[in-house]
């Protein structure tokens, strides 16, 4: 090997070595200090009124927007929801009919087919002898109507109007042009359709109640239990204790409305049969079935009868028809209602006509009719968890404990893992 390659050689290495302690220096070396310390962002300072209030305002927002949210959803499927609250409510009303039968030996699913059907057939007589008696007095009825509308003609003429003959027609050929508008301007066939529409609906809701009360009935706690599974296990002991609490009160609110119903119906029926106002059954059936859109479904009813009565028996009698309808609902508004209401549902007048007024704004006359039944079913679970939760509080209602343990009695017990109250 020559010098020039021995002397590359030696720098060579000197230079690895001293390479090799450099990195050994630096990998020993101690770290660069980084400075630490709290944050220079200081957190917003404000009120704790104000800190509370946003609190409350998001999450009342939140609750706002599922709620609403819910309600659309529901009413989307209005077609399906509202048969299945209305066979909810005919349920409440005839379990403790089905447990009676079932403690006597009837199975289950046998006794809720025996009271669907009686159901079916007591309304099903019930409108029947009603529309023969309107089938029966339909044609002087008739004719009365004629001759009062030449009443009410003949005051036009002779009475302080001195309306004439040309002047009456007017108003009268008007008033038919106004309804027969719609028709000439091409609407009738969607009219037709509406209608038609309808029809096959309220078709439809029949048959959906008329089965879905039935397997509420036969069914109803295997229902209940499915649905108290889908709930975290944490959370079904106190889901299943809220839900059977809401079954009694709705239970109870559909007792209280049957009651205030068959008076109103008795009370009008037995006043308008002293008066000799014709229809009496039909005014009757009218009026127990009006009684279940609250506030203003048997004022409705009432109404009706006061208009048989003015056409059948004149002025005086459709006085004396007012007095009694109107006598009637006071019974019901300061006696009926206050002791019902209060005794069974624990609902609050104010509560109802707030209830009422919310239900009428979302769902119309629908919504009016459930609007009551789901506020008495919140109040009571409300009562029942905040029982649950509060210390020193009131012993709950006996009568609703003794119902619950009725109704705890009669359930077969949920599947393994779901506890129950």
């Amino acid at each position: 090997m020559s010098n020039q390659g021995r002397l590359r050689q030696r720098l060579t290495s000197q230079f690895a070595q001293q390479w090799a302690s450099v990195r050994a220096e630096r990998q020993q070396a101690e770290p660069i200090p980084i400075p630490t310390g709290p944050s220079n962002f200081a957190p917003a300072q404000v009120p704790w009124g104000v800190d509370l209030a946003a609190a409350w305002a998001w999450r009342f927002l939140v609750i706002a927007a599922a709620g609403y949210l819910v309600a659309r959803v529901l009413g989307f499927f209005a077609v399906i929801t509202l048969p299945l609250v209305i066979a909810l409510l005919i349920a409440a009303l005839a379990s403790p009919i089905v447990r009676s039968l079932h403690r006597v030996g009837v199975p289950h699913r046998v006794a809720a087919a025996f009271v669907v059907v009686g159901g079916i057939a007591f309304v099903a007589a019930m409108l029947t002898f009603a529309g023969q008696q309107v089938a029966q007095g339909a044609s002087d009825l008739a004719d009365q109507v004629v001759q009062g509308l030449e009443e009410i003609r003949a005051w036009l003429q002779n009475g302080p109007l001195n309306a004439s003959d040309s002047q009456i027609n007017d108003v009268i050929r008007g008033t038919q042009d106004a309804i027969t508008a719609g028709s000439r301007d091409g609407e009738a066939l969607s009219q037709v359709t509406e209608v038609g529409t309808a029809v096959g609906h309220i078709v439809a809701g029949f048959f959906i109640i008329l089965f879905a009360t039935f397997f509420f009935l036969a069914d109803g706690e295997r229902i209940w239990a499915w649905t108290v599974r889908l709930a975290p296990r944490a959370a079904r002991e106190h889901v299943d204790g809220s839900g059977r609490v809401a079954w009694v009160s709705l239970t109870q609110f559909v007792r209280a409305t049957v009651i205030v119903a068959a008076t109103d119906a008795i009370g009008i029926m037995i006043v308008a049969a002293v008066l000799g106002v014709p229809f009496v059954l039909a005014i009757g059936v009218l009026v127990f079935l009006g009684a279940f859109v609250p506030m203003v479904g048997a004022t409705v009813a009432g109404i009706v009868a006061i208009l048989v009565a003015l056409v059948a028996q004149g002025p005086i009698t459709a006085l004396l028809m007012l007095a009694g309808v109107i006598a009637v609902q006071q019974l019901e508004g300061h006696v009926l209602q206050p002791f019902l209401m209060g005794r069974f549902v624990s609902l609050h007048p104010l509560g109802v006509i707030v209830a009422i007024g919310c239900g009428v704004l979302v769902g119309g006359i629908a919504g009016a009719l459930i609007a009551v039944p789901l506020a008495a079913a919140g109040n009571a679970v409300v009562q029942h968890l905040a029982a649950d939760t509060d210390v020193g509080e009131e012993e709950p209602d006996e009568a609703l404990e003794e119902d619950i343990e009725e109704v705890d009695a009669d359930a077969p017990p949920l599947p393994e893992g779901t506890p129950r109250d």
